[in-house]
């Protein structure tokens, strides 16, 4: 059923909540260039915010700071809702990473003002921090963004990294939040990236 189909419930803060429900359901058609590890197909912003949303709740005990695992997990679940209107950009795509800023921005205000004013602020306001990567739990939550599709890559034969051309250094460039909130796992990271190297998935 269309929008159009919604049946008011004549609460305005429900239905703006409910409206904005249904708005976000269009995550699931929102690609992404990592594929499924099965390799079956590429995966939707619904399921990598979901993924990242169940790792933030197993990978605490590697934090080099303490971190609120609510908040966290939070920010994982909404850090692409704005993808919604901006689309998805790609990590390593330096013409599309030009004006992500801007459009994404630009979505923010569409997106969220859909929402009551509150709820609005209090998600946007998660977003804004996640993108900043300055706090803990923003840092962390960054660590699962780059970490689940990092893991695909390794487990598809490098999929999106040979599809781009993707070097060596970018990827250690946007691993580097892993490397100073997460060494530990960092040391995983950097195993798997000689091992790419190796087999010719990114350029040295």
């Amino acid at each position: 059923m269309p929008i159009t189909d919604f049946l008011e419930s004549k609460n305005i803060r429900l239905d703006q909540q409910l409206r904005f429900t249904a708005e976000i359901d269009k995550m699931t058609s929102i690609l992404r260039r990592t594929m499924l590890i099965d390799g079956s197909r590429r995966e939707n912003d619904a399921e990598h915010s979901w993924h990242i949303a169940v790792m933030a709740l197993i990978f605490e005990e590697y934090a080099t700071e303490p971190v609120n695992i609510n908040r966290a997990v939070k920010m994982c679940v909404v850090h692409d809702l704005i993808e919604i209107y901006a689309g998805d950009t790609f990590a390593y795509d330096a013409a599309g990473n030009a004006d992500k800023a801007e459009r994404e921005a630009a979505a923010a205000d569409k997106l969220f003002a859909q929402l009551p004013k509150d709820q609005g602020a209090e998600i946007r306001l998660l977003w804004e921090e996640f993108d900043a990567m300055q706090t803990p739990d923003a840092k962390y939550a960054a660590c699962m963004d780059r970490l689940q599709p990092f893991l695909h890559n390794t487990l598809t034969s490098g999929h999106t990294w040979v599809e781009s051309g993707t070097v060596r250094v970018s990827v250690e460039k946007r691993m580097a939040v892993i490397k100073d909130f997460m060494p530990e796992v960092y040391k995983w990271v950097e195993k798997n990236i000689d091992n790419a190297v190796s087999k010719g998935w990114l350029k040295g």
